[in-house]
């Protein structure tokens, strides 16, 4: 074994060492915690999204793109996009991250693809999840009567060519058009269409089949422009094919040092914010980073001998198998979008705080720095508009914007006065604030419970146990001199 390759060799025993300490401790919850208190010590600012003419352009009104990384349109009266340019120039990869495009906003994605002269998209969400839409259908379909779209907004044109489907994923080859140059060029679709929102794919080894297509397609060279990358939000997801892929670059170009995981996502968030937004996607990118750097070449799956592999399918194995033994009902409406994400936090630190199905999980914590400006945003007929709390670089509390099931255009009613929206958002804080004190409680009761009942538990078996003990042995003096006296 050459020298490189017993130092790569220590950098996966490295990662693998902090995967095992983590997973043994269930600390994921902890670690994913401290890596969002560091990343609200960040101070970049969000401007533009916040201007009135570029608020509904965003698809959630808590996540925002950062000023010093926006992707900047060059061409028609807007140059705004929700969209990020993410650069780790150690190892050479530049992506993209951006929202689902929204039916206003399906034309400026595409300029932006055009402009940046990306080689591919990679969408990691499907179109409606958990019964909400969420993401615009912004590419010509094969099955359609006319498979071209075209957007006169920014003079661009895009057909369909071809299409290649595997289990996890499909690849689509589009051809987009500049109608005011006739200039072309084909543009690559990967459409992951197993990744679950707020959660992770079933198995690392599709994940990395998916990039080590992606790879081979030529779309992350250095030679073409960056792939735009993107889920609903463009930060959980996409931030966990970003944070593997990048992780596994270093390993390749420098297995020679240790790659700190950690570090690299929170270079990684200071590009674009949230990148991440589960404790289980964190603790998936650290399985996929493990099982890819085994592999040779990246897509060559081995499984025989890799402990972490064979123990992250058993978990995934169990959670399908008892949701098979549920009822087949129809689902219910999901939460709302940061409820069921902070929920699903809640769960992973306290499993019996999940099965109160009455408690609401609690909010992240607004920073001063970030005050609530909701009132300031319109409201809309034809839009779902559900609280949502997610990841700014300051946590900030806010409601989701997500087309209706029709994927109608915007049509904005007259705003609230701001005194009566204040007030609104200061009663529902109030009242969330209310509800996590009082699980709070419920958690803190149980937990007391349990203690009791472990106290319980030992002083009714210590006796017992000493007394089985010494009627045992006294069973034994017995016998022994009962022989000894017929001998």
């Amino acid at each position: 074994m050459t020298s490189s390759e017993q130092t790569r060799e220590q950098t996966i025993s490295n990662v693998e060492t902090e995967y095992h300490e983590i997973n043994s401790k269930g600390a994921w919850p902890i670690l994913y915690q401290h890596i969002r208190n560091e990343c609200g010590n960040y101070d970049y600012t969000c401007n533009e999204s916040k201007k009135p003419q570029n608020k509904n352009l965003n698809r959630y009104r808590d996540v925002a793109p950062y000023d010093h990384t926006r992707i900047i349109l060059r061409r028609g009266v807007c140059d705004y996009i929700h969209a990020n340019l993410i650069q780790v120039d150690r190892a050479h990869r530049q992506y993209i991250l951006t929202q689902g495009p929204l039916p206003n906003t399906t034309g400026h994605f595409w300029l932006m693809v055009w402009e940046q002269n990306s080689r591919a998209v990679l969408m990691l969400n499907k179109i409606i999840e958990k019964n909400q839409v969420k993401c615009h259908q912004y590419w010509p379909l094969d099955d359609s009567h006319e498979p071209t779209m075209m957007f006169e907004d920014v003079s661009l044109q895009v057909d369909y060519v071809s299409k290649i489907e595997s289990s996890d994923y499909t690849t689509r080859t589009l051809r987009i058009t500049d109608l005011e140059t006739n200039d072309s060029r084909e543009i690559l679709h990967f459409h992951y269409t197993t990744w679950p929102d707020f959660g992770v794919p079933q198995c690392p080894t599709a994940f990395l089949r998916f990039l080590a297509d992606v790879r081979q397609s030529g779309a992350l060279d250095q030679n073409v422009g960056p792939p735009v990358v993107h889920c609903s939000a463009g930060i959980g997801r996409s931030g966990t094919l970003c944070l593997v892929d990048t992780c596994l670059v270093l390993i390749e170009k420098n297995g020679l040092n240790a790659v700190n995981v950690r570090e690299v996502l929170l270079e990684m968030r200071r590009s674009r914010m949230g990148l991440i937004q589960t404790p289980e996607q964190l603790r998936f990118s650290y399985a996929a980073i493990i099982e890819g750097a085994k592999q040779s070449p990246l897509g060559n799956a081995n499984t025989e001998n890799n402990e972490i592999l064979k123990n992250y399918y058993e978990e995934m194995n169990n959670k399908n198998n008892s949701s098979l033994e549920k009822d087949d009902e129809p689902p219910p409406l999901p939460p709302p979008r940061g409820e069921s994400l902070t929920r699903s936090m809640i769960a992973d630190i306290s499993p019996d705080a999940s099965s109160d199905e009455s408690s609401s999980a609690p909010p992240d914590k607004p920073l001063p720095s970030e005050p609530p400006n909701h009132a300031e945003l319109p409201t809309d007929t034809s839009m779902s508009i559900t609280n949502c709390t997610s990841e700014q670089s300051t946590d900030v509390i806010c409601d989701e914007i997500s087309p209706s099931d029709t994927d109608n255009s915007f049509q904005t009613n007259s705003p609230p006065s701001n005194s009566d929206a204040k007030g609104e958002v200061r009663r529902r804080n109030r009242e969330k604030n209310e509800r996590l004190a009082a699980q709070v409680r419920e958690m803190k009761r149980r937990q007391k419970e349990t203690e009791e009942w472990q106290k319980l538990k030992r002083s009714l078996f210590t006796p017992l146990t000493i007394g089985i003990g010494i009627g045992i042995g006294g069973g034994i003096v017995a016998l022994y001199y009962y022989l000894y006296m017929r001998s």
